[in-house]
C-alpha cells in the first residue's frame, strides 16, 4: 500500500494524492509512504523517482540489512531496524528512508507502528510551517528508539524474577530461560549498536547540513542509544553472573551428593569386607564353630562403623 501527503506552498495538507499526478511544482515537500508494497508500487522508486539500483535492492532484501547511510547526488538513503519482541524473542523489521529537503520516502516490507504514529500526528497538525521532510525522519527515528526501552524494561524484569526464583522453578527451566533471555539481548546489541554507529555517523557528517542545524535533536536520539547499549551490556553482564553462580550452587550441590555417598561407601567398605569374609564358609575356619563368633562379628562392625563416624566428624566431613 502506498500512502502519500503533500505540503504546498502556503503550508497546507493534501492527504489524497495521487503519485500518477504528482506535481512536484505545486508542492514545498511531500512524504511517500510504501508499506507491504506491491511489485507495481515498487516500480516508482526506479521510474518516478530514478533512486540508485543499489538502494532499492537494498530495500527489496528480505533480510534486514545492517543499520547504515549512503550519499548520493540530490538525497541521503538511511537504513534503520525496528524492533519487535514476540513470544521471548526478538523480530527485526527494515525501515528505510530517502530524505531530500522536497520529499520523504519511507519503505517498509512490513507494518510500522512508529511510520502510522508520525503520519497521523501530521495530519492532525494546524500549524505545519516548522514541520520538514527532516523533521518527519527525526520524529519517526525518535519512535523507533524510543519504542527499544520497553523491551529491554520487559528483560530486566524477566532477570529479577530468574535471579529471585519466588516460584521455585528446577534449576534446569531457569536456565532454560537465562539462555533464551541471553540470545535476545544478543540479537538487541547487534540492532542497537549499529544504530548508535549511524546517529554518530550522522552527528559527524559533513554533508548532512539539514541534520547538524538540527544536532540537538539526533543527539538527544544518540544519548538513549548510549544508554540501551550501556542497558544491554549491563544485563548481559547480570545473565553472565546468574549462570555463573547457577552452575557453581549445581556443581556444590552435585560434590555435597558425592561427599555423602563417599562418607556411606568408606563406612560399609570394612563391614562388607567382614561379611565377605565370615561369608566365605570354608571348612577350616574356626571362627565357624564359634559358639560367639556372630555376636562378635555384629559387634566388630559396629564398633569399625562407629569409629569411622566419629573419625569423619572430627575431621569435618559431614559440613556439608
Amino acid at each position: 500500500m502506498m500512502s502519500l501527503i503533500g505540503i504546498t506552498k502556503d503550508n497546507k495538507i493534501e492527504k489524497q494524492v495521487s503519485i500518477n499526478d504528482l506535481n512536484l511544482d505545486k508542492y514545498k515537500w511531500f512524504w511517500v509512504d510504501f508499506s507491504e508494497p506491491t511489485d507495481e508500487e515498487v516500480q516508482h522508486l526506479t521510474e518516478t523517482f530514478q533512486f540508485h539500483p543499489l538502494a532499492i535492492e537494498d530495500c527489496l532484501y528480505k533480510s534486514p540489512q545492517r543499520p547504515k547511510l549512503d550519499y548520493y547526488d540530490d538525497y541521503t538513503f538511511f537504513i534503520t531496524h525496528i524492533v519487535r519482541e514476540v513470544e521471548k524473542e526478538i523480530i527485526k523489521e527494515e525501515l528505510d528512508f530517502f530524505v531530500r529537503e522536497d520529499f520523504i520516502v519511507t519503505f517498509h516490507l512490513m507494518p510500522s507502528i512508529e511510520v502510522s504514529q508520525v503520519m497521523g500526528r501530521l495530519t492532525t497538525q494546524k500549524d505545519i510551517k516548522n514541520f520538514t521532510t527532516h523533521h518527519v525522519f527525526y520524529e519517526i527515528l525518535d519512535k523507533i528508539v524510543d519504542n527499544y526501552f520497553p523491551i529491554i524494561y520487559k528483560i530486566e524484569d524477566i532477570l529479577d524474577e530468574i535471579e529471585d526464583n519466588t516460584l521455585n522453578n528446577p534449576m534446569n527451566n531457569l536456565l532454560k530461560s537465562l539462555f533464551e533471555t541471553r540470545y535476545m539481548l544478543l540479537n538487541l546489541t547487534h540492532t542497537i549498536n549499529p544504530m548508535r554507529d549511524l546517529l554518530y555517523r550522522m552527528l559527524n557528517s559533513q554533508h548532512l547540513v539539514t541534520i547538524i542545524k538540527r544536532k540537538e535533536y539526533f543527539s538527544d536520539i544518540y544519548d538513549h542509544l548510549l544508554k540501551l547499549s550501556e542497558m544491554t551490556m549491563s544485563n548481559r553482564e547480570i545473565t553472565a553472573d546468574i549462570r555463573d553462580n547457577y552452575l557453581s550452587l549445581n556443581s556444590h550441590q552435585t560434590n555435597n551428593v558425592m561427599k555423602v555417598l563417599t562418607i556411606m561407601t568408606s563406612i560399609f567398605a570394612p563391614l562388607t569386607f567382614i561379611a565377605g569374609i565370615f561369608g566365605m564358609n570354608f571348612k577350616n575356619m574356626p571362627e565357624l564353630s564359634w559358639k560367639y563368633g556372630y555376636p562378635f562379628s555384629l559387634l566388630l562392625m559396629g564398633v569399625i562403623g562407629f569409629s569411622l563416624i566419629l573419625w569423619f566428624k572430627k575431621k569435618g566431613w559431614f559440613k556439608l
